[in-house]
């Protein structure tokens, strides 16, 4: 939901940017209406492309000339040939689209799926969404407009304005309402094209201004026409091209007082429908309070949480080799340390009986009293 929703009654500035404390207009609904920039973003993408003209290549290019293949046995590619001689273009490729000259891949065609049918009501709902952003002043500083010096946004001036006549009244209209920051933002952002657009009357760019958005026409339209960046649209024919260009929310729009109070007729509210749209009404937003922090920090839903988990959970451990790990293998088989004994005291008696072969001696048994007790404990037993 916009936060223009937080001021229900916008003031409205006279051509000099005198505000009339007396005269005040209130917040149509549309203004509260949910921002939804990914439905804006689709439909302005949807309703961009009925307004391109078919094109393709010429049907026959590519194939003008005389050419067939040399077939095979001539060890060259079995591509359709050039004819004749005495020319280097005697026995050249054609018709592929790897050949100079060629055709391309796959000619585009004039019955292309140029356009689109558009749901009536994603429209209006992306219609109502441009509408709102452009209330919301974080969303159209973020756009790139520079509205430092506007007194309110969304900004109404009266209807006076819809009689300027001149260029020159439109100027001193615009610097009196700081509005002109914006216009000076257009003419420092003019630049050349990049690509071919240069070449087809298309060679400059920039950015874009204010909108100037008004009810009866008394000479506005021309009179804002020449300035560059400035466009105008009359209220009951409002454009989502024009109110976000480019898919994107939030163009600084000027209201002009009529057309500001006619939004309510247009587009009705969540308890009037709309006078000019049958069967519809605005779109309900998805949340009702859409500040998240304080829904998460109120008591309504903390006494419902549970308590946080604060056992701290140790990060697993890699599982210990047992080829290389003794701790791990002799969980494994704890008769692995009797056998390691073994090979110990094994590897031993081979060292001392190879020490014993050089010196001419034989080697003493470590284990001869032990061997002995043995024994001797069996010979016990058998009496």
């Amino acid at each position: 939901m916009s936060l223009a929703a937080a001021r229900p009654l916008i003031s409205v500035y006279n051509e000099k940017n005198e505000r009339n404390g007396t005269l005040t207009v209130c917040l149509p609904a549309v203004f509260k209406a949910p921002v939804r920039p990914d439905i804006v973003s689709f439909i302005h993408n949807e309703i961009a492309k009925n307004k391109r003209q078919p094109y393709c290549v010429n049907v026959d290019a590519g194939h003008q000339t005389s050419a067939e293949s040399w077939g095979t046995g001539r060890a060259v590619a079995r591509i359709p040939r050039v004819r004749g001689g005495g020319t280097h273009r005697s026995g050249q490729g054609a018709f592929g689209n790897m050949c100079r000259g060629g055709r391309m891949f796959a000619p585009t065609k004039t019955w292309r799926r140029w356009h689109r049918r558009v749901n009536v009501a994603q429209k209006r709902y992306a219609m109502c969404s441009a509408i709102a952003a452009t209330g919301v002043p974080a969303l159209v500083m973020a756009k790139g407009h520079v509205i430092d010096g506007i007194s309110e946004v969304p900004f109404v001036v009266s209807d006076n304005v819809q009689g300027l006549q001149k260029t020159k009244q439109a100027v001193e209209f615009l610097r009196r309402n700081k509005a002109w920051a914006d216009v000076a933002k257009v003419y420092a952002t003019r630049r050349m094209r990049a690509g071919k657009g240069k070449l087809r009357n298309r060679r400059r760019v920039q950015k874009l201004g204010p909108l100037v958005i008004y009810d009866q026409d008394q000479g506005l339209t021309k009179a804002f026409r020449n300035i560059p960046g400035v466009d105008t649209m009359q209220v009951d024919a409002l454009n989502l091209l024009k109110l976000a260009p480019g898919g994107h929310l939030g163009r600084f729009c000027i209201w002009t007082a009529s057309a500001f109070k006619k939004l309510d007729t247009l587009y009705g509210t969540w308890k009037k429908p709309s006078a000019a749209k049958s069967n519809w009404n605005l779109p309900m937003p998805k949340m009702a309070n859409t500040d998240l922090s304080k829904l998460l920090k109120s008591e309504e839903i903390r006494k419902v949480l549970r308590a946080p988990n604060r056992k701290i959970v140790k990060a697993k451990k890699t599982k210990a080799n047992p080829l290389k790990n003794i701790r791990a293998l002799l969980k494994l088989n704890p008769y692995a340390a009797v056998t390691k004994k073994q090979a110990a005291l094994t590897q031993e008696k081979r060292v001392r009986d190879k020490a014993a072969k050089k010196t001419g001696k034989a080697a003493a048994d470590p284990m001869a009293k032990r061997k002995a007790a043995v024994a001797k404990s069996g010979k016990k037993s058998k009496k």
